[in-house]
């Protein structure tokens, strides 16, 4: 398998589960608007090294849950439900509100790579998120569970992320002066990419029947 296409899918996996406004972008960015580039940087790297780890075991677990199918079946239908609601939900449900993040006192440029790999750390979601797509991508064989790999995959993941984080950074001046509307487009661009991943999951499970 090409490593360059697996750091693609890393990479694009990555700004997939990343794109949504959330805790970690919001702050990187306004921790950039207010203490300046260098400091948004610092905090998106430290993000970073957190979600390299979180992939990583995100790919180990899918390695294993690869080897007993039986569990990989139920995982599946579980994750079309969860895919279907979240699709709902944003689609039809979702109203857009200006959300307010608190913004801790922290100035040096360490404290803020530090504060990156803190708020990461306890944003566990990317593993369940991680772990079902390298099984998905593996399902269609687009992705091998050998060591090289995954580090591709990984590396993928984390470039994916920065760069997310990198562009909620650059363009958050953007962003703020057209909240209601951007949040609007985001939450159908977030249940269209949901919705097609709901897609593909009913066609792995009828493919298995």
């Amino acid at each position: 398998m090409d490593i360059t296409f697996i750091f693609f899918l890393g990479l694009v996996i990555a700004l997939i589960g990343v794109i949504p406004p959330g805790l970690l972008n919001m702050t990187a960015a306004k921790i950039s608007l207010k203490e300046g580039h260098v400091r948004g940087v610092m905090f998106s790297i430290g993000v970073c090294v957190i979600v390299i780890a979180q992939t990583y075991l995100a790919a180990i677990f899918a390695r294993y849950l690869s080897m007993h199918p039986e569990v990989v079946d139920i995982l599946q239908r579980v994750a079309f439900i969860i895919f279907i609601l979240i699709t709902i939900y944003f689609l039809f449900i979702s109203k857009s509100k200006p959300q307010q993040q608190l913004q801790p006192k922290m100035k040096s440029k360490h404290s803020r790579f530090f504060q990156g790999m803190f708020l990461s750390a306890i944003n566990v979601f990317p593993i369940p998120y991680q772990a079902y797509m390298t099984i998905t991508l593996a399902s269609f064989g687009w992705l091998d569970f050998n060591q090289i790999s995954i580090i591709s995959y990984v590396s993928g993941a984390a470039m994916g992320t920065f760069v997310t984080l990198y562009t909620y950074i650059f363009f958050f001046e953007k962003i703020k002066g057209k909240s209601f509307t951007s949040q609007k487009n985001m939450n159908y661009v977030i249940g269209s990419i949901t919705g097609i991943i709901a897609i593909i999951t009913l066609i792995n499970i009828i493919k298995e029947l």
